[in-house]
C-alpha cells in the first residue's frame, strides 16, 4: 500500500513539473491560465480555513487578497518615492523589497486584518456574519479606490504599476532564464513559484485538519455550543481562524501583484470573493482535494468557454455578447454540477455513521 501511494506522489510530482513545459508548446497564454489557477487555488485553501473548518461564511475574502497585492505593490515600486520627499530622499530609485520579506510581511499584514475583521464579528453566525463580512470587503475596496487625496498612498481607480518580479537566488522570474539551447519564459518560471507555495499550503491545511485546534475548529462548525460547553476557546479559536484564512490570501494578493505587474481596485470586487466561495462549494466544503479541484475547474473554465462562447456567437449573427454568454454558460455549468453533486464535485468522507447491521 505504502509503495503504491509512493509511486502515485513520483508520477503526480512529475506530471506537475512537465505540464507548463508542455502547455508552453501553445504559446504562454495556457501556461498564464495555469499560473492564475495556481493562485486561486492558494485563496481557495484559505478560504477553506475559514468556511471549512471553521463554519464561518466570509464573503469578504477578497478584502485580504487586496491587501497582500497592494502592499507588495508599494513595497516593489517607485510609487511611494514619487509622491512622498521622505520616500524619495530615503529610495531614490524606489523601493525593491526582496521574496524573503514579501511573503512574510504579507501574510503578516493580511493575518492582522483578518483578527480585525473577526474580533466585532465573534457573536454573529450564518447570514448576519456573511453580510458584514461582505461589508468589509466592500469596505476596503472603495478605501483603495480613494485613497488618492489628499495623500496619494494608492493611486486611486489608475491603480499602481511599475511593479518588481521577484528575484529568487539572483534569477528574475521577469524575464525569461535560458538553459542551454532551452528558454523557459516568465509565465513558466513564475508556475514553479506558485507551485511551490501551493504545495507547502496543502502540506499546512492538512496538518492543521489534524491537529487539536483543526478538530476545535470543526467543533464550533458542528455546534458552537456544544463546544463551548466542552471547553473548547471559541472566541480564541475563531479570531485564529480568521487570521490564518487571510495568510494565504495576503501571500497570494503578494503573488498576484509581482504576476502582474500592476494592481487596481477593478480586480478586487465583490464577483471575485463570490467566486472564491464558489470553488469551495464546488469542489466540497472541508475538503482539501475537493477544494484543489474546485478552484481549478472555476479558474480555468471561463477561458476554455471564451472559445465556445465566440462560435455560439457567431452563429446567432453577433446578437448575443461573447462575454454575458461565457458568464452564463459558466453559470450553468456550476448550476449542472450542484445539482447532481450537491455536496461538491469531492466532497469530504463521511463520519460518524453507524456501521451496518450484518445480516442474519
Amino acid at each position: 500500500m505504502q509503495t503504491k501511494k509512493l509511486i502515485t506522489f513520483l508520477l503526480a510530482a512529475i506530471g506537475l513539473l512537465v505540464v507548463p513545459l508542455f502547455a508552453q508548446q501553445f504559446g504562454n497564454g495556457p501556461v498564464r491560465i495555469i499560473d492564475l489557477a495556481l493562485l486561486y487555488v492558494l485563496l481557495a485553501l484559505g478560504l477553506n480555513i475559514v468556511v471549512g473548518y471553521a463554519g464561518l461564511l466570509d464573503l469578504g475574502y477578497v478584502a485580504f487578497y487586496a491587501v497582500g497585492a497592494y502592499m507588495f505593490a508599494l513595497l516593489a515600486s517607485p510609487h511611494l518615492s514619487e509622491n512622498f520627499e521622505a520616500f524619495q530622499a530615503a529610495f531614490p530609485q524606489g523601493l525593491h523589497s526582496p521574496l524573503w520579506i514579501v511573503i512574510p510581511l504579507a501574510a503578516g499584514i493580511a493575518a492582522l486584518f483578518g483578527v480585525v475583521l473577526g474580533a466585532p464579528t465573534l457573536k454573529l453566525r450564518g447570514d448576519y456574519l456573511a453580510i458584514v463580512t461582505l461589508g468589509f470587503g466592500e469596505i476596503i475596496r472603495v478605501f483603495l479606490n480613494n485613497l488618492e487625496y489628499p495623500l496619494n498612498i494608492t493611486n486611486g481607480p489608475r491603480g499602481i504599476g511599475q511593479i518588481d518580479s521577484f528575484h529568487l537566488f539572483g534569477v528574475s522570474l521577469g524575464k525569461s532564464l535560458q538553459i542551454g539551447d532551452y528558454t523557459l519564459p516568465s509565465v513558466t518560471l513564475y508556475y514553479y513559484l506558485f507551485l511551490a507555495l501551493v504545495v507547502g499550503s496543502v502540506v499546512i491545511c492538512y496538518r492543521l485538519e489534524q491537529s487539536r485546534i483543526g478538530r476545535a475548529w470543526m467543533a464550533i462548525r458542528e455546534d458552537e455550543i456544544a463546544a463551548k460547553a466542552m471547553g473548547i476557546n471559541t472566541r480564541n479559536l475563531k479570531l485564529l481562524a480568521f487570521g490564518m484564512g487571510a495568510t494565504f490570501g495576503g501571500v497570494a494578493g503578494s503573488m498576484f501583484a509581482s504576476f502582474q505587474g500592476f494592481v487596481s481596485p477593478e480586480s478586487f470586487s465583490l464577483q471575485e470573493s463570490i467566486m472564491i466561495v464558489a470553488m469551495v462549494v464546488l469542489g466540497g466544503i472541508g475538503h482539501i482535494p475537493g477544494v484543489i479541484l474546485g478552484a481549478l475547474m472555476l479558474a480555468a473554465l471561463p477561458e476554455v468557454l471564451r472559445y465556445v462562447a465566440g462560435d455560439i456567437q457567431s452563429m446567432t449573427g453577433g446578437r448575443i455578447d461573447a462575454s454575458i454568454l461565457r458568464q452564463l454558460l459558466v453559470a450553468l455549468a456550476m448550476i449542472t454540477i450542484m445539482l447532481v453533486r450537491p455536496r461538491g464535485l469531492w466532497p469530504s468522507p463521511e463520519h460518524g455513521k453507524a456501521a451496518p447491521v450484518a445480516a442474519k
